[in-house]
């Protein structure tokens, strides 16, 4: 059966940050829940594009030549190969919509936020 996804119920879910929780599989893409808090890590991916949207709070994407600024309901689609650092200022929460295969953190995988086997939330 199918059930509506309710974000703010699902960023209650859980408290942890920079490790994204499953909330949908689409066509091989997943629909992903965030929480971000302060800088990430300098990365990229070397195939995959990814879409940062803000629900909650603000977020800076800084890329070597500048910086996109993202407030609720706003949304960037980062290119694969793009070198970026997203930056919650403070906090954010985000949906990121990617491939499957898509690990949060490219490129910088000695990175200790590496997360490979994502916890789900679509399962209410």
């Amino acid at each position: 059966m199918l059930q509506k996804i309710v974000l703010n119920d699902g960023f209650a879910r859980f408290t942890d940050t920079w490790s994204p929780k499953v909330a949908g599989d689409i066509n091989g893409m997943q629909v992903k829940l965030a929480k971000f808090e302060d800088a990430f890590t300098w990365h990229h991916h070397e195939v995959e594009d990814e879409m940062f949207l803000v629900i909650n709070g603000r977020l800076r994407i800084d890329l070597e030549d500048g910086a996109v600024e993202l407030s609720p309901g706003e949304f960037v689609v980062i290119p694969h190969g793009v070198e970026h650092r997203p930056v919650a200022l403070p906090t954010a929460e985000v949906l990121l919509f990617e491939p499957a295969t898509t690990l949060n953190t490219g490129n910088a995988t000695g990175d200790s936020r590496t997360v490979s086997d994502l916890d789900r939330l679509d399962v209410w």
